[in-house]
């Protein structure tokens, strides 16, 4: 089991506090930090996750502000000394990049803000080394083309491990017509989401159904491959998910149907290909996938359902399939209980840094649902102290982070 930071507090004292409280090596002490967002107040719920149970309670000053408006993606630096929050902003006020300092026992303080370099920034992720911030505009406003193509952008900074602070990185291999390097790497229509796969390649979900492509180059640089936009094909993509040698796209359909979720292999050049079988369908009585987990083992997938078409039981549900280690190929975990429910309308879904539970973050009604993870057969099952935990209103992503070094 590893303990939180202490700050000043000596060692001889916390073994002390620890037997006073009757925990073991076994369990009952912090494993680390949870943060949650919520819209509706332009909040940051904090809480500590208990070794033993996976029961979340509040940080102290929880819940914090979010440094601006509708907070929709939230990011921990390994090491969890910082916290980069994107504020998609709304029609009057702009979006932005909010920087955080992470104090002792999962304390945020808030330090900056930044801006990107277009608007409506919607996600954001560090690079394989941590070293760089990479931002996701829905869309690129100094692209010349916007009034016609639409298209959005991702915004690299560089990250100062000692204050968290960001730095632009321009691109060093586009240059507009004055000559100058842009200071963006444009990317397709609207775009939602990426995810950056292997270190390697960075993957843009777009809202045309297509992915587009970027390899990670030095010092943060994004470079376009040889292999251009990657048309998928799909109805209604709601999410892109890197795990282990797959890559999963989970498409929604139209109406209230379960969807499918399509796995991809990556390859050379971040070049995608389906793999053998093609689309998997998702599990009866479920419905609007909108999200997907990959286990840290690489064993077990886990699709985040909005809704759900069984009439008998509301509920929203995370799907759970088995990956099979050669192909790839999803298939539905045998539970009578799978789908698994959670709270009403989840939109993001975190693994915890000891890998025993995972939690969703529940927009609807404004909480976070944990679930244990059977480490032999990847079931879900509730927690033994209750798997419900209110977070704040209009609950959006959330992201955790172990020990603070």
């Amino acid at each position: 089991m590893t303990l939180s930071r202490f700050g000043r507090i000596s060692k001889a004292f916390v073994v002390s506090v620890a037997i006073g409280l009757g925990m073991t090596a076994c369990g009952g002490g912090t494993i680390g930090y949870m943060w949650v967002l919520g819209t509706q107040y332009n909040q940051i719920a904090g809480f500590k996750i208990d070794d033993f149970t996976g029961n979340l309670t509040a940080t102290v000053n929880s819940p914090y502000s979010s440094g601006g408006t509708n907070p929709v993606s939230i990011v921990v630096k390994p090491g969890g000394r910082f916290v980069f929050v994107i504020n998609k902003g709304n029609a009057t006020v702009a979006g932005n990049i909010a920087v955080f300092s992470v104090g002792d026992d999962g304390i945020l303080t808030y330090e900056q803000t930044y801006s990107s370099a277009g608007s409506t920034p919607v996600w954001a992720s560090t690079d394989g080394t941590g070293n760089f911030l990479y931002v996701l505009d829905q869309q690129c406003t100094a692209c010349a083309d916007y009034a016609t193509k639409a298209n959005g952008d991702i915004t690299v900074f560089a990250i100062d491990g000692t204050t968290g602070r960001l730095q632009l990185v321009p691109n060093q291999n586009v240059k507009n017509a004055a000559g100058q390097q842009l200071n963006y790497f444009e990317v397709g229509y609207k775009p939602t989401m990426f995810r950056v796969g292997g270190g390697s390649c960075v993957y843009t979900l777009d809202s045309d159904q297509s992915i587009f492509p970027y390899s990670v180059g030095s010092g943060g640089q994004l470079v376009l491959p040889a292999n251009s936009v990657y048309q998928t094909g799909a109805v209604n993509l709601t999410s892109l998910n890197v795990g282990g040698n797959s890559i999963y796209l989970t498409d929604a359909l139209t109406g209230n149907v379960p969807g499918v979720v399509y796995p991809y292999t990556p390859g050379t050049n971040c070049s995608l290909s389906v793999q053998q079988g093609g689309a998997v369908a998702n599990l009866p009585l479920t419905a609007d996938p909108s999200y997907s987990l990959t286990d840290s083992k690489g064993k077990y997938l886990y699709v985040v359902n909005h809704s759900t078409t069984n009439s008998q039981n509301a509920n929203s549900s995370i799907s759970a399939f088995t990956i099979d280690p050669t192909t790839g190929r999803l298939q539905g975990l045998s539970d009578v209980a799978n789908p698994y429910a959670v709270g009403n309308g989840p939109v993001c879904m975190i693994e915890d840094p000891s890998s025993q539970y995972v939690y969703t973050s529940n927009y609807i009604d404004g909480t976070v649902t944990g679930k244990v993870i059977n480490q032999n057969t990847g079931q879900l099952s509730d927690m033994t102290r209750g798997s419900t935990f209110p977070a704040v209103g209009l609950a959006t992503c959330l992201t955790v982070s172990g020990v603070v070094d």
